[in-house]
């Protein structure tokens, strides 16, 4: 067992912290003699340690001397989510406004070394389509989709968007342009509203520590951070691998390429690409725990596939939690900074309840080795820029920072939520495919140069300049939780609250791996045959007139007594043979193809 003076010589200040300490804390972080983000053996800052012992006045000292709250443990929880897990609002809105501090800092620092990098790049025009879609019929129709239109000129971006957000009711839609002007001492924001015709500036400039009080969450703020659950959402790429897609044609299968806007690209698919998603509820009353686990229409539940059984964590903390228990087991000092002591699943802090949501998906990738754009020097910093206020180009950034196969991703499908996919891709380069005003072409002798006029990130003739404060201020996290919101809200517009239907059943063929579904009771019985008919509905509608005698499969009258389990029965037979027809189409052309190999095979070693 390790002895006291060795953690104290290898873990000064996180000692400090586990007893408390924070007058000497205070004074040890004054001397600046030591890494106060240093990891502990258990994969702990000193500020993660604090905020998961409940240990407050150690917090706010770490915090006082700008230790990084953006950091995470080895179980992938950031700081402000162990500070949720404690159910303490004091510290809960100390460590949000000192995060939202660092944030802006970030911000302020990272915009103008973002846009000093794209000046050395060639300018450039590209439009970035980004479809949302969805392996869930009533879901597909509702998601939205949107066309980032991009120029790039020197040190200066604009990005063009309709897609706005959610609002708790409906998407919003809109036009907006967002301008990022590179200059000497920082950079200037300008987000155009062409539809009210006004234009807020911001100029990034630091602010001071004194200004942090300004950035203090408010009181319904910090509430209800405490009485929802912790989620946690994120790609897990240790295993993902690429392979090579291959073509179906006879004989020997070969490697399958595709026209993507003019450019032949390679197909990859990306294996074991795996969504995950954690929430926590140790820190709710028992009204809001049943509240969260109220039962949920299997509709709703889409957004939870392969959900497991509650993690209960046996540890139990050493110092008093904010709900003032007294705690009977705990962890020593000398065992959590041991590291040839096996914890055995015991953790500091509060009993963790943990509900994990996992499932596999197959991102695919279509590669062009000729495109005019280079991913690393001119995309990738665009892509970085709108990461900072979008989790969808967060997600996207995470994604293509991978080691991927050779060439520019012409378009990208990758998942962002449990049923939900992105598909990016770019198109119109330069200008070429559809005129764009002030955008042009310069053909040199081996090269086609962009020529992007000053006007595109001027604010326009007639609009109204006001300071930032009305500026659309996005958060990552809140545009999660909305997009969430918005999926449920999306599939519960196919009916009403009461159409607790197992849409499982009905697709069967086409489902990805799942626990099984219980069976329905008879309320949902009654319920299912709504369901098949909207789906039905949506199929007729996209297939009218394309084939002969298959245009209306079933007759589906609203007067029918929806009650009728025979009636019900029967539409589920044809909604099962709607949706497993292409699967089965698809598997005999494997079937096909792999005798084909053979039968080829076969006769090339009897040649021998």
């Amino acid at each position: 067992m390790v002895n006291v003076d060795a953690i104290r010589k290898n873990y000064p200040l996180h000692w400090l912290v586990w007893h408390n300490s924070y007058v000497e804390l205070d004074k040890e972080l004054s001397t600046n003699q030591h890494d106060i983000e240093k990891y502990d053996n258990r994969g702990r800052t000193p500020l993660m340690l604090a905020v998961t012992l409940g240990h407050t006045d150690s917090a706010v000292v770490l915090l006082q001397h700008d230790a990084n709250v953006n950091t995470e443990n080895t179980q992938g929880w950031t700081v402000v989510q162990e500070a949720v897990g404690t159910g303490n609002p004091r510290l809960l809105q100390s460590v949000l406004a000192r995060r939202d501090y660092q944030r802006y800092c970030t911000r302020v620092a990272g915009i103008p070394e973002l846009l000093h990098k794209l000046k050395q790049a060639p300018d450039f025009y590209v439009e970035m389509k980004w479809e949302f879609t969805s392996w869930v019929p009533l879901v597909s129709r509702m998601c939205p989709s949107d066309t980032y239109k991009v120029y790039k000129q020197g040190s200066n971006v604009r990005v063009d968007t309709t897609l706005l957000g959610f609002d708790h009711a409906n998407w919003q839609r809109g036009n907006l342009s967002y301008v990022f002007k590179g200059h000497s001492d920082g950079a200037t924001i300008l987000e155009v509203d062409h539809e009210t015709r006004k234009v807020y500036i911001e100029h990034m400039k630091l602010i001071g520590y004194d200004n942090v009080q300004f950035m203090v969450p408010s009181e319904e703020c910090v509430i209800a951070r405490l009485t929802n659950p912790i989620a946690t959402t994120y790609v897990d790429t240790d295993k993902i691998s690429f392979e090579r897609n291959k073509a179906g044609l006879w004989g020997w299968r070969s490697d399958k390429s595709e026209g993507i806007n003019g450019q032949e690209c390679k197909v990859f698919s990306a294996s074991n690409v795996e969504l995950v998603t954690k929430t926590r509820l140790e820190h709710l009353s028992e009204a809001d725990k049943v509240r969260a686990r109220a039962p949920k229409t299997p509709l709703q539940s889409l957004l939870g596939i392969a959900e497991q059984q509650p993690e209960s964590s046996s540890t139990i903390a050493t110092c008093e939690e904010f709900n003032s228990e007294t705690n009977t087991s705990y962890i020593t000092a000398e065992e959590y900074f041991d590291p040839a002591v096996d914890l055995k699943g015991r953790d500091i802090g509060r009993p963790k309840e943990v509900n994990i949501k996992s499932q596999k998906f197959k991102a695919t990738l279509w590669l062009s080795e000729n495109y005019p754009l280079s991913l690393q020097e001119q995309i990738m910093p665009i892509v970085d820029l709108m990461a900072l206020s979008s989790s969808h180009f967060a997600k996207l950034k995470d994604f293509i920072q991978m080691q991927l196969p050779a060439g520019f991703p012409v378009k990208i499908e990758i998942p962002l939520f449990h049923i939900l996919n992105a598909r990016i891709t770019f198109g119109n380069i330069f200008g070429l495919d559809q005129e764009v005003d002030h955008v042009g072409q310069l053909q040199e002798t081996n090269r086609l140069t962009c020529l992007i006029d000053d006007i595109c990130f001027e604010a326009p003739t007639g609009y109204v300049k006001l300071g930032a404060g009305g500026r659309t201020q996005f958060n990552v996290e809140e545009e999660d939780d909305l997009l969430q919101f918005a999926i449920q809200q999306s599939l519960l517009e196919a009916g009403s609250e009461r159409d607790e239907v197992d849409i499982w059943e009905a697709l069967r063929a086409q489902k990805p791996s799942r626990p099984n579904t219980p069976n329905m009771s008879t309320e949902e019985e009654r319920q299912l045959q709504r369901a098949i008919q909207a789906s039905l509905v949506l199929y007729q509608e996209t297939t009218a007139g394309s084939t002969e005698g298959t245009a209306n499969p079933v007759g589906i009258n609203e007067s029918e007594d929806s009650d009728s389990l025979e009636d019900t029965a029967e539409q589920l037979r044809l909604a099962l043979k709607l949706s497993e027809q292409q699967q089965m189409e698809e598997e005999q052309q494997r079937l096909l193809e792999e005798e084909t190999f053979r039968h080829v095979l076969e006769l090339s070693l009897t040649d021998k």
